[in-house]
């Protein structure tokens, strides 16, 4: 049988309008995701689709209370701040984070709108938080305080609980083990939704101090303040 040579050309060519195009749309701008973000902290929440959603898709790696895993560094996120959960929902579709589990599971049809980020934020946010997070050997209390304070308290609130605002994490509840990795992992500069400053400071900080504010945040506890709406300006209202 006679065989065209102009195919391999032709494929090579098809090929490479295919990753033009891809490499064209695989990134949002970062103002496409504020956008995104908005919107869904504006629509109402539907918790119980939330805990469907949850169920389905979530609950095998974050657990049925979504408290996470120690050993798997897996975070906790029940009772986590709804604006913050959204937006990493939102960074994670649009791969403005890294993780290829996670971009797996939020291309899903089912996550990938706005509503089911409202409805899955809105009820991880209700959940009751971890009361027993793995923790540190303690001995860099004091350190981890001090640092703390003095260059994180004023983002995360001097109890940690976060800000809706700024889209600031709660860091209250939360497993010693994930707070390390997160802490490396910014400080490698593999997130690419956190400031550049944040990842210059933590990768200041050596193995002593990083480990002694994720042991001392890991022992922060209680429930935070959340918001219902954000305002297409940014600004939020209780």
């Amino acid at each position: 049988m006679a065989t065209d040579s102009r195919m391999p050309v032709l494929r090579l060519v098809a090929a490479s309008a295919l990753l033009a195009a891809l490499a064209g749309t695989a990134f949002a701008s970062p103002e496409s995701v504020d956008e995104k973000v908005r919107n869904a902290l504006q629509l109402d929440q539907n918790t119980e689709r939330g805990a469907a959603l949850y169920a389905n898709h979530c609950a095998e790696c974050h657990g049925q209370r979504a408290l996470g895993s120690a050993s798997r560094v897996i975070p906790a996120l029940a009772g986590q701040r709804r604006a913050y959960l959204v937006k990493q929902l939102a960074d994670f579709s649009e791969l403005e984070r890294a993780s290829r589990q996670m971009h797996v599971v939020v291309a899903k049809p089912e996550l990938a709108d706005e509503q089911a980020w409202a409805d899955l934020s809105g009820f991880l946010n209700s959940l009751p938080r971890a009361s027993f997070p793995q923790t540190g050997d303690g001995r860099g209390l004091e350190l981890g305080e001090a640092i703390f304070q003095d260059q994180c308290a004023s983002c995360h609130q001097e109890d940690g609980r976060g800000d809706d605002d700024g889209f600031i994490p709660s860091v209250r509840d939360q497993h010693y083990s994930y707070l390390v990795r997160q802490m490396r992992t910014i400080a490698s500069w593999h997130r690419l939704n956190v400031e550049p400053d944040l990842v210059r400071y933590l990768d200041s900080l050596d193995t002593e101090e990083a480990t002694a504010v994720a042991d001392y945040l890991s022992r922060m506890r209680g429930p935070i303040q959340d918001h219902d709406r954000m305002n297409s300006d940014g600004t939020t209202n209780n």
